[in-house]
């Protein structure tokens, strides 16, 4: 890579507050910003091409954030969200079958009657336009490479990527140096697994004395059914099969505006099988007796994957460093089994905006706004995190017989009780260290997709959309290139071929017959930006790195 003193100076500009991505959580705290001070000067940087181009939820939303934020927003003609849930199923699968649990066996909380179905997409297209009509400056097809830091340490601003660099490192014909936009505070609105965040979070310590944070893959692809399989306000969600020993998750299915069905899988990331393949565990739950006839004879128009945080209460790290602040799922607050994080995240966007806007009116920047860390766990989203604080952990040790019914429990006697018979339960291991090493399990072998309601990565891959500039250096960056090949083939397979969902990691052999002169082989203008690498990498091996602006999927309503 060019070195800083071969490249020209960055331009710099000057704001009060600078947010890094337009997901619910930043462009939230945009709003609120504005709302509370219509002079002061906020801008948002997006990688995506467009405002919600890598934005992918379920999703089934809890509208508490989007109405504390925008009261009015149900009079708007435009507004992106308009079915209601009608109906609330839950289902046990097993190989050939499945019950239908009754709803009434169910935590209140786990009911999703009043919520409302739709893309978070279009929710965070929606808002990018109600926060410019407010003075916010949205920068889309920008990604924030970097932080920068004052001279006491504290965090001063961010630079974009620079764009025209080759796949040598050197600038070519056209390149344009990034931009320093500098900011008395810096929100992180990144999601799960943001690369600034994973950098504020190790320089600062955040983490230190919290559980590992826990994570999971969602996939979802959205189709057209055909109208006899169409069920409007249907909210249906799954745990079992096709999930094995040592693995654990669940499905959605939601049906939503005019004939779509947005259909998704979960893998939680503490998964021992290094065989497993999230993706194609995905297109196998579609072929379950119970699940295949909503989609036989429909068109699939949509595919993604992304990373989401699961740690909750336990993993949350310290929200707040000199100069900035964690928000949304850059802040882990995600609810696992109601499988919500937008609502949260905008709660969390507010609330730091708040605090930031207290800390200005006082004359005060570059310093921690200490309000936001102290009063998160005694608001809204606390609350929410609070009582559901040990599902996942229990599920985790205890698997789907104990541990579920054990976690479901415990939401019952938070709700009623306010007390836990567990009390806090910790989580353990981080994600990268739960894999057993391939002589010590069965290896899973899937089925090949039919091409009618189950699928491979390729054509997958192209429903998203993604795009990369190949002449780019390679953003998926390896600290040791012969880790791949030396520690993970032998021990685990090399599992990167698998827990990719868009077919990024390869290894392919010199001598194909017999299985000699391996090579580990980066396709990164695959990648959908999902972050799972550098979460599950047994080696810890894969720095997920910001590629040019604009690259990446481009999502439609996802």
């Amino acid at each position: 890579m060019a070195g800083e003193d071969e490249l020209p100076a960055r331009e710099a500009m000057e704001f009060d507050v600078v947010v890094v991505g337009a997901g619910p959580a930043g462009l939230a705290a945009a709003i609120r910003l504005k709302e509370l001070d219509a002079g002061m000067s906020v801008v948002v940087v997006e990688k995506g091409s467009e405002v919600g181009a890598h934005i992918l939820s379920g999703m089934v939303f809890d509208p508490i954030g989007l109405d504390r934020l925008l009261p009015d927003w149900r009079n708007d003609p435009d507004r992106p969200l308009k079915t209601e849930v009608a109906t609330d199923r839950f289902l046990l699968l097993g190989p050939s079958g499945g019950v239908r649990l009754p709803n009434f066996m169910m935590p209140k909380l786990m009911s999703n009657h009043g919520k409302l179905i739709g893309s978070l997409g279009a929710v965070t297209r929606w808002m990018g336009g109600r926060a410019e009509a407010l003075g916010v400056e949205i920068y889309p097809g920008f990604a924030a490479a970097e932080l920068l830091y004052g001279a006491n340490g504290e965090v001063v601003g961010i630079a974009t990527g620079d764009m025209g660099i080759g796949r040598d490192g050197k600038p070519k014909a056209g390149f344009t140096r990034g931009m320093a936009l500098h900011g008395k505070y810096v929100l992180l609105a990144e999601g799960a697994r943001g690369s600034l965040s994973k950098q504020a979070i190790a320089r600062f310590k955040l983490a230190d004395g919290r559980e590992p944070q826990k994570y999971a893959i969602g996939l979802k692809e959205i189709w057209r059914v055909e109208p006899s399989q169409f069920q409007p306000g249907l909210v249906q969600h799954s745990l079992g099969w096709p999930l094995g020993r040592g693995a654990s998750g669940g499905s959605f299915e939601y049906h939503y505006d005019d004939g779509l069905v947005s259909v998704g899988f979960v893998v939680h990331l503490d998964y021992q099988n290094p065989t497993l393949s999230p993706f194609d565990e995905f297109q196998r739950f579609k072929t379950h007796r119970l699940i295949r006839p909503t989609f036989e004879g429909g068109k699939r128009l949509s595919y993604g994957a992304r990373a989401l945080t699961e740690g909750g209460w336990q993993s949350a790290p310290k929200l707040v460093f000199p100069g900035g602040a964690l928000v949304g799922c850059a802040a882990g607050f995600m609810n696992v089994p109601r499988i919500k994080g937008s609502h949260n995240a905008m709660l969390s966007g507010i609330l730091a905006a708040e605090t930031i806007h207290a800390a200005l009116a006082a004359g005060r920047s570059g310093d921690e706004v200490s309000d936001y860390e102290d009063s998160w766990r005694d608001s809204d989203i606390g609350r929410d995190l609070y009582r559901v604080r040990n599902v996942k952990p229990l599920w985790s040790k205890f698997g789907l017989a104990i541990g579920v019914p054990c976690g479901g429990l415990d939401m019952i006697t938070n709700e009623w009780l306010g007390l836990s018979l567990f009390g806090t339960v910790k989580h353990g291991k981080p994600d990268c260290d739960t894999l057993k090493p391939i002589a010590a399990v069965k290896p899973i072998v899937y089925p090949r997709p039919d091409g009618k309601v189950s699928f491979d990565k390729p054509s997958s891959v192209f429903l998203s959309n993604t795009n990369h500039e190949e002449d780019q250096p390679v953003h998926l960056r390896l600290r040791d290139p012969a880790a791949p090949i030396r520690d993970n083939l032998p021990r685990y397979g090399e599992p990167a071929r698998l827990y990719c969902p868009a077919g990024v990691y390869e290894v392919v052999y010199g001598d194909e017959a017999n299985r000699k002169d391996p090579r580990f082989v980066i396709n990164a203008q695959n990648c959908v930006h999902c972050k799972t690498c550098d979460i599950k990498d047994p080696a810890q091996n894969i720095d997920w790195t910001t590629p040019e602006g604009g690259g990446g999927p481009n999502y439609q309503d996802m």
